[in-house]
């Protein structure tokens, strides 16, 4: 057994059966935003972003799915690298901004343990 396990999916009919409706309504929205009739977004820009998003989110499963369905689409290795790449810089920059709030509450924390004169 591993942590991510080709067999996981399986379990989506627990999903189903716990709570429905708000299945339902998830398929329904994710199939829309994917692939629904209304997008100007080309299929192929559209697995880019999921391959981006999913290596932000680090899901395996998405990973796999929407490689595959980029690779369908038309996405070259070198669109995938560079797709790589910017989720990468995008989420080490996430970090980086992050170290701004650190900084102010760190400024913040000795600012209230200076005694006032």
């Amino acid at each position: 057994m591993s942590y991510h396990d080709h067999s996981d999916p399986k379990y989506v009919k627990n999903i189903r059966a716990g709570a429905p409706a708000a299945f339902k309504t998830f398929m329904a929205f994710n199939q829309e935003a994917l692939s629904g009739a209304d997008k100007v977004i080309p299929r192929k820009y559209t697995e880019l972003m999921a391959v981006a998003v999913a290596l932000t989110t680090q899901c395996a499963y998405c990973i796999e799915a929407h490689t595959k369905a980029a690779h369908e689409a038309g996405v070259t290795q070198e669109e995938l690298a560079e797709t790589t790449m910017i989720a990468s810089a995008l989420r080490a920059g996430g970090s980086f901004a992050h170290g701004f709030m650190a900084m102010k509450f760190f400024d913040q924390a000795e600012q209230a343990a200076t005694p006032a004169e």
